[in-house]
């Protein structure tokens, strides 16, 4: 599934600086620093990829994005790695990755039963025997979407020097079976009108999430609650999610 927002090229120009590397990037590289061979899942512009290479790392790094807009992004910065324009429902591989991972709560973006299916089905195709899938979802218990209002506003730099302010907002009161629906909403100086961008993300607890992998294949190996490794509890902002191939 696309994210609309950075399909767009000019939104996904914007990408890097509305989200700067954080903790979750710092877990995450950890990660690829001891994989022979990773897939990034919904890579978007490649920056952990990106890193893992101009750190050094000697192995196979793909990146896999329907958002052509993003990839271009990736490319110009690594054209060292390879970067797949698709998704797993049309770009498959067969045990030849360590490690497949989903960073930046992009698993949250396959909303539909059937589409996390085909997803989890994909990555377990794709591991070697023991290899690791790693992603990370919102914990719904954390209740996120709360603190999406038009009165907390970003303001990033563009490309181009000039300030862009970023908000979301909610549509409705909160989640309906799960899902989210929201609005992202870009205003600069330079643009003749806010673009505002819809949005929809499914939320799910542990329970479900490892109800998902056990049907595809794969065991959970390890679970954390934020980027520290902490355990996971009933308000942990994050559900991070280690799974082996069977």
């Amino acid at each position: 599934m696309v994210d609309q927002a950075f399909a767009d090229p000019s939104l996904a120009a914007l990408y890097d600086s509305l989200n700067p590397w954080g903790p979750d990037d710092d877990f995450y590289l950890g990660l690829l620093r001891e994989a022979g061979s990773v897939l990034d899942i919904g890579c978007g512009t490649g920056r952990l990829l990106r890193r893992a290479r101009a750190e050094g790392h000697p192995g196979r790094l793909v990146g896999l994005d329907p958002a052509a807009a993003m990839l271009v992004q990736a490319r110009r910065a690594r054209p060292d790695v390879e970067w797949v324009l698709g998704d797993v429902r049309v770009r498959r591989w067969r045990a030849e990755f360590d490690l497949v991972v989903m960073t930046g709560h992009a698993f949250q973006e396959l909303v539909a039963d059937e589409e996390i299916r085909v997803c989890l089905r994909a990555a377990h195709a794709a591991l070697r025997d023991g290899g690791r899938l790693v992603f990370d979802t919102r914990n719904p218990g954390a209740r996120a979407w709360e603190r999406w209002t038009p009165d907390r506003v970003r303001e990033i730099t563009a490309p181009d020097g000039t300030p862009v302010r970023v908000w979301h907002e909610v549509c409705g009161d909160g989640p309906e079976r799960g899902r989210v629906r929201f609005t992202e909403t870009y205003a600069g100086p330079r643009w003749p009108a806010p673009r505002s961008v819809p949005g929809v993300l499914r939320f799910l607890d542990a329970t479900a999430l490892e109800g998902f992998l056990t049907e595809a294949g794969l065991t959970v190996a390890a679970r954390y609650g934020d980027w520290d490794r902490s355990p996971l509890t009933p308000t942990a902002p994050e559900i991070i999610t280690v799974a082996r191939r069977a």
